[in-house]
């Protein structure tokens, strides 16, 4: 979700690399940098982090998104007050210089990489697929994260014995795949990513296929596979 509201002073432009009254304009990253010592003191009182300040050229004016999360989510009131505070600070003072922009304040999107402690913990309860340091992959479902490891529950498929004489099985051809829970140091994760769902199995971890709440319950007559490491 986010809001967008119009921001800056609206002069005509100077052309490229220019402000309105023809001086040069920082970098990006300076900008950047400066948004980000601006606005983080106020993003962080009002109970949420600042995760990402972006700034590109729009047409005549320049785009200005703010990504904010907390870990009980936000709220589009949330993000209306936050837009509402990130905009005066901004016309308070000259990080945004007098070319005309707009300010798009708006919470992570689930492509979000999972890179901090915090992205882990809110994504308790998720699929999430992550690379890992000695060169796999993990698919599976958090269930756990701290300052330190994340706890994962990977389902995998369990191997079937091998035909006895006669063509008779030793065991069960079919059996159902094992859930089993791993614990990863953040040192051996890399990128995570949250993977889209519509619905859980019976008996799948992360709840039945009835359970309320559940982030995944967003398409209720969608079905998905089970998630299985590369």
């Amino acid at each position: 979700m986010s809001v967008e509201s119009r921001g800056g002073r609206a002069h005509g432009g100077r052309g490229p690399g220019r402000g309105a009254d023809g001086s040069a304009r920082p970098s990006r990253d300076a900008t950047i940098a400066a948004l980000t010592r601006l606005l983080a003191p106020a993003v962080n009182a009002a109970g949420f982090d600042l995760e990402e300040i972006d700034v590109r050229p729009a047409d005549r004016r320049r785009l200005v998104k703010i990504v904010v999360d907390g870990d009980d989510g936000v709220s589009l009131d949330d993000i209306a007050r936050l837009s509402e505070t990130v905009s005066r600070l901004l016309d308070e003072s000259d990080a945004m210089g007098t070319s005309p922009y707009v300010l798009e304040v708006t919470s992570p999107g689930v492509d979000r990489p999972l890179t901090e402690p915090r992205h882990w913990r809110r994504a308790v309860g998720r699929l999430v697929v992550a690379p890992l340091a000695d060169g796999s992959q993990i698919e599976g479902r958090v269930v756990a994260a701290d300052d330190e490891a994340v706890e994962i529950d990977v389902v995998q498929k369990r191997r079937s014995r091998g035909a006895g004489g006669g063509g008779r099985s030793a065991g069960p051809k079919n059996a159902g795949p094992e859930t089993v829970r791993r614990r990863f140091g953040l040192g051996e994760l890399g990128r995570g990513r949250v993977q889209v769902e519509f619905k859980h199995l019976p008996g799948e971890p992360g709840g039945s296929s009835a359970e309320s709440g559940s982030p995944s319950n967003h398409a209720a007559e969608e079905k998905r596979s089970p998630a299985e490491p590369d």
